[in-house]
């Protein structure tokens, strides 16, 4: 595993898009929305300001199947991110952390701290296209290197995200 990342290491590590594989941030979980993708690009490197578009696929009501769209950026503070929404979603912030990352950079832990309308979470993302077989006993097996407890990866639920887990 890599040492604790710099703002500038995240510059070179983040951009592009990463796949939602394994969570326990209920908005993954409910079945409204499926197959979570994070895409990063790069704004600045100093300070440090990543463009951040979530996407998922609705799962349930009338637009059942559409690809839906958050949009936000990401500013570096304090060993960690500020994301703050666009658009009608100015108003919105969270704080979220790379808790670990592997050596090659394919797999990464995000610890999100709790807001007024959601808990604290944990996701681990895959960068897509990555080849990573057997997922779930990676992460097992290095817990501690991607800031998990036991208590955390047992919570995490592994999503049909196209990922071997």
């Amino acid at each position: 595993m890599r040492e604790p990342l710099d703002d500038q290491a995240m510059a070179d590590l983040l951009p592009g898009t990463w796949i939602v594989a394994a969570t326990n941030f209920p908005v993954w979980l409910s079945g409204e929305r499926l197959n979570p993708r994070f895409e990063y690009g790069l704004i600045s490197r100093d300070p440090l300001v990543l463009s951040d578009d979530v996407t998922y696929v609705a799962g349930q009501g009338k637009r059942a199947g559409a690809h839906k769209h958050i949009h936000g950026k990401d500013t570096y503070i304090d060993d960690g991110f500020m994301w703050r929404g666009t658009g009608m979603m100015k108003m919105f912030t969270s704080r979220w952390h790379i808790a670990g990352i592997s050596d090659d950079g394919s797999i990464a832990a995000v610890h999100f701290t709790k807001t007024l309308g959601a808990p604290a979470g944990v996701d681990i993302i895959v960068r897509e296209g990555s080849s990573v077989p057997e997922l779930r006993a990676v992460i097992a097996h290095s817990t501690d290197d991607y800031g998990l407890s036991p208590e955390q990866f047992a919570s995490l639920t592994w999503l049909d995200s196209g990922v071997t887990v």
